[in-house]
């Protein structure tokens, strides 16, 4: 019997160990993740740069392929294979010597992506680790039917799991989208109440979340839109806490500095700007007039860029473009 004790205590003392030794890791992970945080908010916060948006999805994945020059014939075994080529995509505009810290700041990733690995590592790791720029996730579902002039996100269920995973697994901040299309007030008042409904819950989670309601840029009342936003949006911004702090995606504005005053709020990291479907040079050109705004392009970053160029050819393309937004940025 005496034996037996001496095991059973044995046995506990081993159980212990074990168990101190993985809380020990889990804390190490946090605080690694912490250092990371607060270097990574710095970064977003003063350095210059831009936002890469490869974060298509969904429905849009087929055009962005389509777009980049990859034939059909080339994905042909379902969904899967679909991803595999658009991840070959990224991966490709991800590990070229252009694309690095010294002009894009961050990169904003669909789910499918930030599960699957660049060059043996995770690519939120990757991208941090590697190439010195910050990874966001695409956090929302997709669009609701339109209603009031605007559309709504969709209902995200399981978004509590997904922000604790994209936690875990480095990334800093996430992205959500709605839509604007007419100057319904009460539609506009939704739309961003429901973005900083989310985003509070986003922060809950240690995360830094990106509010983006785009406002059309093909809307007949576009200037009008971005008025009634801009106010809904400083409104929203006055209630948050102290420590609650947000970033904003905006369609390129009608009035120039027109969302100055949203930049200049202490509960605002920073302001960046979507391409919503101006050319590059055109997005540049409407970028470079607004003080302290940034890119988050996305086809416009890719404009240009085909799938079957030379590695020279693509790394000279890929080059002129994040050299011409960044430029735009620094404006």
């Amino acid at each position: 019997m005496k034996g037996s004790s001496a095991i059973f205590t044995l046995d506990r003392t081993f159980l212990t160990i074990i168990i101190l030794l993985r809380l020990f890791a889990l804390s190490s992970v946090e605080a690694n993740n912490m250092g990371a945080f607060e270097e990574q908010m710095e970064r977003m916060s003063k350095a210059d740069g831009f936002l890469a948006a490869l974060d298509q999805s969904g429905g849009s994945t087929p055009k962005a392929l389509a777009a980049y020059g990859v034939p059909d014939s080339e994905y042909t075994a379902g969904e899967e294979s679909m991803y595999e080529k658009v991840h070959e995509m990224r991966s490709r505009i991800m590990t070229s010597k252009c694309f690095n810290g010294d002009y894009v700041l961050g990169a904003i990733l669909f789910e499918n992506t930030m599960d699957r690995q660049v060059e043996g590592k995770s690519t939120a790791a990757y991208l941090w680790e590697v190439k010195n720029v910050v990874p966001f996730l695409k956090c929302d579902k997709g669009l609701a039917d339109e209603e009031n002039g605007v559309q709504l996100m969709k209902p995200m269920p399981g978004l509590d799991d997904l922000l604790k995973r994209a936690k875990e697994g480095g990334i800093f901040g996430t992205k959500m989208r709605s839509v604007i299309k007419m100057d319904n007030e009460a539609g506009i008042k939704a739309i961003v109440e429901q973005q900083f409904e989310v985003g509070k819950q986003i922060i809950s989670h240690g995360l830094l979340p990106i509010i983006e309601p785009e406002v059309d840029i093909n809307s007949p009342k576009k200037k009008e839109c971005e008025e009634i936003l801009m106010a809904c949006i400083l409104e929203q911004l006055d209630k948050l806490g102290e420590d609650q702090k947000v970033m904003l995606k905006l369609s390129l504005p009608t009035v120039e500095n027109h969302y100055k005053e949203c930049m200049n709020h202490p509960n605002c990291v920073r302001v960046v700007a979507l391409s919503g479907g101006y050319c590059r040079d055109e997005a540049n050109k409407i970028l470079a007039k607004q003080s302290g705004m940034i890119a988050s392009f996305s086809r416009a970053l890719m404009e240009g860029v085909q799938y079957g160029m030379s590695d020279d050819d693509y790394e000279n393309t890929l080059n002129a473009s994040i050299q011409s937004i960044a430029d735009a940025s620094k404006a």
